[in-house]
């Protein structure tokens, strides 16, 4: 089996290849390819592989775009750091998606869903990309949201939100100078709908704005405690399993 690797940070590269090695020894991996122009060039240039895993957030883009470039005739599993994409879509075109950080169980159960789907891939009937790249690309992002208070119809700028959190089952905007609005949206469809390099879901209840964050301490048990400028009604603690992701989406912009 040919396996290419498309991911821009290497260490989470290393951490895959590593793990794919223990899972299949016999396995040719080539890659990272760290961006879109140059896993385009490296797949126009070479014979298609067996199976691709690509970050779907490169250095230059999204990986979507290399299906605009290069015929893809095998499976790809996708990942992601952001849980917020709409990944339904590659469930039912017979692709997979892990989610980062991931495990070795994430990355076996990958493989074993291609390997189910292998009469499929090697009929070539791959999935419609070009559709999955409509439905997939993020759609424009939300600069404001419509807010309704004391009988009022306002209008909410993002840059003006610290944070989204959840009170009472219901979506609240906490806004720099400690106005709260409700809103009918779940904290899922927020999440979808603005800057993923702008907000960041901490955890189910708070969806933040990086430029409401003041400090991060480590926590007990390897979480995170996360500072805001602005009060929060209750402590902002990421967990293990997601600090390395918060970390990262706080460096790499």
């Amino acid at each position: 089996m040919n396996i290419v690797i498309i991911e821009d940070e290497l260490k989470t590269a290393r951490s895959l290849e590593n793990i794919l090695r223990q899972l299949r020894p016999l396995a040719k991996i080539t890659g990272p390819y760290q961006s879109v122009e140059e896993a385009v060039e490296a797949l126009s240039a070479g014979p298609q592989p067996d199976l691709i895993f690509m970050d779907i957030q490169l250095a230059d883009g999204l990986s979507f775009e290399i299906f605009k470039s290069v015929e893809i005739v095998c499976p790809v599993v996708f990942c992601t750091a952001f849980d917020e994409y709409s990944l339904e879509a590659f469930k039912r075109n017979g692709v997979d998606y892990v989610l980062k950080p991931f495990s070795k169980e994430d990355i076996a159960g990958a493989l074993s869903k291609v390997e189910d789907l292998k009469n499929f891939f090697q009929q070539k009937a791959i999935p419609d990309l070009s559709e999955l790249l409509n439905r997939m690309a993020p759609q424009a992002e939300k600069t404001s949201f419509l807010v309704f208070k004391h009988q009022k119809y306002t209008t909410v700028r993002t840059e003006q939100i610290a944070f989204f959190y959840i009170r009472n089952e219901t979506s609240m905007i906490m806004c720099f100078d400690g106005q709260e609005f409700s809103l009918s949206q779940s904290i899922e469809q927020i999440a979808a709908s603005v800057s993923q390099k702008q907000f960041f879901r901490v955890n189910r209840q708070y969806l933040v704005n990086f430029s409401a964050i003041k400090e991060i301490e480590h926590y007990f048990m390897r979480k995170l405690y996360v500072k805001l400028v602005i009060e929060t009604p209750e402590q902002l603690l990421i967990n293990k399993e997601k600090a390395p992701s918060f970390l990262a989406w706080m460096e790499n912009r």
